[in-house]
């Protein structure tokens, strides 16, 4: 009896001994989302609850973030090894710490046209970008459509001085433009609008005007990684980034089964509002006209050389921005595994 015990035993230990290679294998990844858990971050989370990243030998845990201004940093403090944040965040880091260590690349874009956008109400007689002028403006000081109000100026024939700015946390922006503390708003276009219609202002009494639709032609959210991470495990880096692919075309797909994975992961968020999220974040940002022509998680080399020399002038950083510096696309998936969109 107690040889079988035995018996038992050594070929348990056995099992387990030839299970440790299989998990040495699997890579472990820290990844640092923008902001909380919201409808667009289905688009990570799909990947981990399908198991597509365990399926490229990687153990990745997702954390909610508070600004693509912190997720930079965290990754190039090497506290994460990869995140998702505004390629204009990134930008700027990079010009104005050009000797800083592992400094983050972007590797894949995921909103191909920014989702930066000004809000005004109707009633304010607001319409056009010519209205603004004179007007109070209000944001967070890090939020991106604010440090990218130059650019929208200019392509609007703007003197971006002649508009005073109010500074507020994030919770309050929405607040304060209904309560007329301010004229206009600017914010995520996919964030401030659900954020004012549960503020009980119609989406028909919401004047709403998105960059892109006004002459800027920057890009907004990438997936970033530290460039020490990249040398020591590029192998890692393209298995996120076919994962990632995967999940994307899965969720531009089906939505509605997507955004259970956001469900599982904050219990307390309404499902209804943050499908709309996502499904506006999709069409506004991630499956658009300018990201079909150049391919998802691509960027144009013109158009990135562009974006550099705006924020370098809008942002007034230390040093010019480099777009060699700040963009790596040699670890992305084949073009067949970037065939995400849905017919």
């Amino acid at each position: 009896m107690r040889s079988s015990r035995v018996s038992r035993l050594a070929a348990g230990l056995a099992l387990c001994v030839l299970a440790l290679p299989a998990l040495a294998q699997e890579t472990r990844i820290k990844f640092q989302l923008d902001w909380r858990f919201e409808g667009p971050s289905a688009l990570f989370l799909v990947a981990k609850s399908k198991g597509y990243f365990a399926q490229e030998k990687l153990d990745v845990t997702i954390d909610a973030g508070n600004g693509s201004g912190n997720a930079v940093n965290r990754v190039a403090s090497g506290t994460y090894d990869m995140g998702f944040a505004d390629l204009a965040a990134l930008m700027e880091f990079t010009a104005n710490n050009p000797t800083a260590p592992g400094k983050p690349v972007g590797v894949m874009m995921v909103y191909n046209d920014t989702p930066a956008a000004i809000f005004a109400l109707k009633k304010s007689g607001i319409r056009t970008p010519a209205d603004l002028t004179g007007k109070k403006l209000g944001s967070p000081v890090f939020d991106a459509g604010r440090r990218a109000y130059p650019i929208f100026a200019k392509a609007n024939q703007l003197d971006p001085a002649k508009s005073t700015w109010v500074s507020m946390d994030p919770p309050l922006r929405e607040t304060m433009l209904v309560r007329g503390d301010v004229d206009a708003i600017t914010g995520f276009y996919f964030t401030s609008l659900l954020n004012l219609n549960a503020r009980g202002v119609k989406d028909e009494d919401v004047v709403v005007m998105p960059y892109p639709n006004y002459g800027v032609k920057l890009y907004g959210n990438a997936i970033i990684a530290s460039d020490a991470f990249i040398r020591q495990k590029p192998e890692a880096v393209k298995g996120f980034l076919r994962a990632f692919a995967r999940a994307a075309k899965d969720v531009m797909a089906n939505p509605e089964e997507a955004i259970k994975s956001v469900k599982e992961r904050d219990g307390l968020i309404d499902e209804k509002l943050e499908l709309r999220r996502l499904r506006l974040a999709i069409a506004s940002s991630i499956a658009t006209p300018n990201a079909k022509a150049e391919g998802f998680g691509q960027v144009s080399a013109p158009r990135l050389s562009l974006m550099a020399s705006q924020v370098s002038d809008a942002y007034g950083t230390k040093t010019r921005v480099d777009p060699k510096a700040i963009w790596d696309s040699s670890y992305l998936p084949a073009a067949a595994e970037l065939n995400v969109f849905p017919k």
